[in-house]
């Protein structure tokens, strides 16, 4: 189905399901935005690899509670190296990058299984590629946006978890290519300059993913991450019948004060507030409008937008980190924006956050801030 067509109909759930089943999307189908206003979380049980990674895994009641909260949406973004086969105290060989470890995809299809059985929509998401990640300080041994053999390897991938999941809807489950893609002049330094992939780049990876996705499954749903780190709208995929990811990070003074891996030097940052004047910008509300109005064109063009990260760092005040991401949360409400909040428990998250000025609630063992979850729950 070309765009066309998408913008001719009104309803990608009839044009590209099918008659009869309009209501694909769920209850929050609107007129403006084509996807649904999925809101909900990123649950990071694989997102990282290496043997040292502690991270316990996702008990089955926190996806309970995110639906009876009422939430109706989790995000798994995926390192590809937690589900393949190799030496994790040594670099990934291109000989090792399609070893399935069996074991390690029996846990996230037991997620998907428990997310989808209480009405959940997945969105499966691959953080770390072959050949890419956002995150620099690992290494590769090839370049996704260079060479060939990784982009093979990529959409090897995709058709791998597109296959496995075939038999399901677009209602539970989509395909959400590559986090965050960028251009990295140190690959190795996490503070090195990043920029926007090339369009023809881009819209290579997506069609090449895209072309082993509807293989398996024409009806499957395909979602793209903003250029630049998410955070630029892709007019040269606008063609295809794709969604488009954004990011609720803007701006970074607020969303990662005092994140060391986003930030050189520490102790240059000022105090964030919000609104008010952060070192050389006034923060405010306007800015906001502004970085969202190319996202919100975007639905006006019958192209499918949702948010799939958004947050705060924990060292920014909590009040200010609330009084801002209300206004997010209003501007893409507002325009029928689905978000998933980085992360469901852990230093951005409602539970467990460790945050030093949040009068913390006992949830079940865990500290639950009784705040953001009311905010969230404001915008649902």
């Amino acid at each position: 189905m070309d765009r066309r067509a998408f913008v001719k109909t009104g309803a990608v759930v009839a044009s590209a399901i099918g008659a009869g089943q309009s209501a694909v999307f769920g209850k929050n189908q609107v007129s403006g935005n084509p996807l649904p206003q999925w809101r909900g979380f990123n649950i990071l049980d694989f997102f990282l690899y290496s043997a040292e990674d502690n991270r316990a895994p996702s008990k089955p009641e926190y996806f309970q509670w995110i639906a009876d909260w009422g939430f109706d949406f989790v995000r798994i973004p995926m390192a590809y190296q937690s589900y393949v086969k190799f030496d994790r105290s040594l670099p990934i060989k291109t000989r090792r990058v399609r070893k399935i470890d069996k074991r390690a995809v029996g846990r996230i299809d037991a997620i998907v299984e428990q997310a989808n059985n209480l009405g959940l929509h997945v969105s499966l998401n691959l953080h770390r590629a072959p050949g890419f990640c956002v995150n620099a300080g690992w290494h590769e041994p090839y370049n996704l946006w260079y060479d060939d053999e990784a982009m093979d390897d990529f959409a090897w991938h995709w058709k791998f978890w597109a296959k496995r999941y075939k038999s399901k809807s677009r209602q539970q489950i989509s395909f959400d290519l590559l986090n965050e893609p960028c251009l990295r002049e140190d690959m190795n330094d996490q503070h090195s300059k990043r920029s926007a992939v090339p369009g023809e780049k881009y819209r290579e990876m997506v069609l090449r993913a895209q072309k082993v996705i509807l293989r398996a499954n024409p009806n499957h749903l395909i979602v793209a991450d903003g250029n630049n780190t998410g955070s630029s709208v892709i007019p040269e995929i606008t063609d295809l019948d794709v969604a488009q990811s954004c990011r609720g990070y803007n701006p970074g003074a607020i969303s990662h004060y005092q994140a060391p891996w986003a930030v050189k030097d520490l102790t240059s940052q000022p105090i964030p507030l919000w609104p008010g004047q952060v070192g050389d910008r006034y923060l405010s509300r306007q800015m906001l409008e502004d970085f969202y109005a190319p996202w919100i064109e975007l639905t006006k063009q019958g192209i499918g937008v949702h948010c799939g990260e958004c947050g705060c760092y924990n060292k920014t005040p909590h009040d200010v980190f609330l009084a801002w991401f209300d206004d997010v949360l209003d501007i893409l409400g507002g325009n029928e924006i689905g978000f998933a909040l980085w992360e469901f428990k852990g230093d951005f998250g409602i539970l467990d956050s460790g945050r030093v000025d949040v009068d913390y609630e006992d949830w079940y063992g865990h500290k639950l801030d009784r705040k953001l979850l009311n905010l969230l729950q404001k915008h649902v």
